[in-house]
């Protein structure tokens, strides 16, 4: 059994890092998991794992009131240690500056040679504004609004310095052509900003975007802006609705909607999930191949053991009916979930300006 639709699969390296652990996790890694999630050496040593397997990319969850390292910093000490898989780190746009962000992003995708994105978050906790001196944030909605802005002004950022703006000239001593650096004079409900970068244009183009439309009050910026939609259903039928929502939405906004990946969003434990790994190949490969979604990123109760489960069983099932594939066929994530890479639009206006001038 083959598909004409690539599936697409990622999981989470550290769940329950904003949250409080799954419902399905024991009581054991409830206790343990926060003592060793920061250590490096199990970190890359999950990374390997899911890279030996060929998965699209890795999320890596993040709080503003976890102990240790951020999730940017976690994933760009993968970064090295790894050569194919995408990495994409939750960044909080509340509280933080919207260029420090995307330069952060940008600078992932750089370390990584082409294989970083990021997950959208928002805080919405009177606990976590009172760490950054706050007053009460405002409603949810609004806070996802203003994380749509930041994507907007993240593109624009990284746009903002065309492909072939880097001289490098050591006789000169010219670095960069200024002529092709750009200003974005980007201006939000709730900030500015003028630019350009300070970071060159990642090696993506844009980094891919990646938002849970989990809650109703993030499908719209999901849909606006992200690359990749996580969601979670209980049917087939919840998930296909899920997903035409989603894609109806990115029409609206002017995009291309079959430039969005809607992939399941589930934890799972593989030691008490009924039928295992194998039943949980035959639910992917079911709803995969009804439409209902584009791919499946799994949240492991436990990672050391539910992603091996998932590495050793799932994905060997799912490849052996011809549903995923056996090694990378490309190089950034982009390559990995089949989405193109963006032309600068700002390198579009000036060739317009410069044929108009001719």
């Amino acid at each position: 059994m083959t598909s004409s639709r690539t599936l697409h699969l990622a999981a989470e390296l550290d769940p329950g890092a904003g949250d409080s652990p799954g419902p399905l996790a024991s009581a054991a890694a409830r206790t343990t998991a926060p003592a060793v999630a920061g250590t490096a050496a199990r970190t890359v040593a999950l990374a390997r794992l899911a890279e030996a397997a060929a998965l699209d990319f890795l999320t890596h969850d993040d709080s503003f009131t976890r102990p240790g390292l951020d999730a940017l910093a976690v994933l760009a000490r993968v970064a090295p240690e790894t050569r194919s898989i995408g990495l994409v780190p939750t960044v909080t746009t509340t509280h933080t500056e919207p260029f420090h962000v995307q330069a952060a992003v940008a600078t992932l995708d750089w370390v990584s040679r082409g294989r970083a994105g990021w997950r959208i978050a928002v805080s919405p906790t009177g606990a976590e504004a009172r760490i950054f001196g706050r007053r009460p944030v405002p409603p949810t909605a609004e806070l996802w609004q203003e994380a749509g802005e930041v994507a907007e002004a993240s593109r624009k950022l990284w746009d903002s310095w065309e492909d072939d703006a880097e001289i490098r000239d050591v006789v000169t001593g010219r670095f960069v052509d200024r002529r092709k650096l750009h200003h974005v004079n980007f201006q939000g409900a709730t900030f500015s900003v003028r630019g350009p970068s300070i970071v060159p244009r990642p090696p993506q183009g844009n980094p891919v975007t990646v938002v849970d439309a989990t809650r109703p009050a993030a499908r719209d910026t999901a849909a606006h802006h992200a690359d990749v939609a996580l969601i979670r259903a209980s049917s087939a039928e919840e998930a296909a609705a899920l997903r035409a929502e989603l894609r109806q939405g990115a029409r609206a906004h002017g995009r291309d909607p079959g430039q969005l990946r809607v992939l399941l969003s589930a934890t799972v434990d593989l030691d008490a999930y009924e039928g295992g790994p194998g039943a949980l190949a035959e639910l992917i490969a079911g709803w995969h191949g009804g439409g209902a979604i584009d791919g499946f990123h799994l949240v492991p109760a436990v990672p050391e053991r539910d992603l091996e489960r998932f590495t050793a069983g799932t994905v060997t099932r799912l490849r052996d009916r011809g549903l995923f594939r056996t090694a990378y066929e490309g190089a950034t994530l982009r390559d990995h979930l089949g989405l193109a890479r963006p032309v600068s639009q700002y390198a579009t206006e000036a060739r317009v300006t410069t044929g108009a001038r001719a």
